[in-house]
């Protein structure tokens, strides 16, 4: 019998542990010292809510499944169907397969072929890795065709610093602005999170706010790098999630939808918002394949303060 996520690779370091899937290459576990540090899935589950799924060619939503490139109108497949939507991108329910193996990494690779809605064939690629300095996450894409190809790349991981509901737990989020949504949870405003419930820029607890958007105007070290850190006043427990610059936005979710509902805390690294196929928002553009901007790759990373 086969494991609904398929194959499992498990890999240790620095008193992590972190299992990841054959299918879509999800982060299904990642523990510190026995400790859980994401809100994964079972063995004999499969994930739900996008638990640990990395989310390529786009991350979050498409209005309508609808988009124009270069000259070319096309219609993807509308994987949210509630709402009208192409989610999430075409990669996430994929059977990647293993490419190299070590006790404290993993890799590995797929092949998206073109399709209807995205007709360009792109090579992605994804290194997990584990330190005394926590989980490191690397997400790679080449385009193999002859034309240009649209891009953008994200990841799902739910953090959790114990015992929900995520109501007695406190956030840092070093982020400016906030987009604006519609009932297709698709962006038609930006704002500025002052004097907002959406303004975690110095740490305070969640409490009761309901939070399912994107952020922006991170701000960063000198190194260029986004922390978002999540934690337990009660216990002490605190877990950071830090993207490199490559990654503007963050969409943050307090996980109404769960059952039951607020048990843990998704903070989605993206390389573009939300209808970016649509829009052109920070969307990357894959040079044809064999020329110096056929690659895009973008790095972030979970550890436990």
């Amino acid at each position: 019998m086969v494991a609904p996520s398929g194959d499992q690779f498990e890999i240790s370091g620095g008193g992590y542990r972190a299992v990841v899937t054959e299918s879509g290459a999800a982060l299904r576990v990642l523990e510190h010292e026995g400790r859980p540090v994401v809100d994964g899935f079972a063995e004999d589950e499969m994930s739900r809510g996008g638990r640990g799924q990395l989310l390529m060619p786009w991350p979050n939503r498409i209005r309508d499944g609808r988009y124009s490139f270069d000259g070319r109108s096309l219609q993807l497949g509308l994987t949210e169907a509630s709402r009208g939507n192409a989610s999430h991108g075409l990669a996430r329910w994929a059977a990647w397969t293993l490419e190299e193996h070590s006790p404290a990494s993993v890799s590995l690779t797929y092949r998206l072929m073109a399709q209807s809605g995205y007709p360009w064939t792109v090579d992605l690629h994804v290194l997990y890795d584990l330190s005394a300095d926590g989980l490191t996450v690397t997400q790679t894409a080449t385009n193999l065709s002859s034309s240009p190809a649209p891009f953008a790349s994200g990841a799902h991981p739910y953090l959790t610093v114990g015992g929900g509901p995520v109501d007695g737990w406190e956030l840092t989020l070093p982020a400016s602005t906030r987009l604006v949504v519609d009932e297709q949870l698709i962006p038609v405003g930006e704002e500025r999170v002052d004097g907002t419930a959406y303004d975690f820029r110095v740490t305070r607890p969640l409490r009761d706010t309901v939070i399912d958007s994107a952020f922006g105007d991170l701000d960063r070290d000198e190194n260029g790098v986004a922390t978002v850190e999540v934690r337990a006043p009660e216990t002490g427990d605190a877990v950071a999630l830090w993207v490199d610059d490559r990654h503007p936005w963050l969409q943050v979710y307090t996980a109404e939808q769960d059952s039951p509902p607020r048990q843990a805390l998704a903070v989605e690294p993206m390389t573009a918002p939300p209808n970016a196929f649509a829009s052109g928002r920070d969307l990357v553009t894959l040079a044809p394949a064999g020329t110096g901007d056929d690659e895009f790759s973008g790095s972030w990373g979970i550890r436990v303060l």
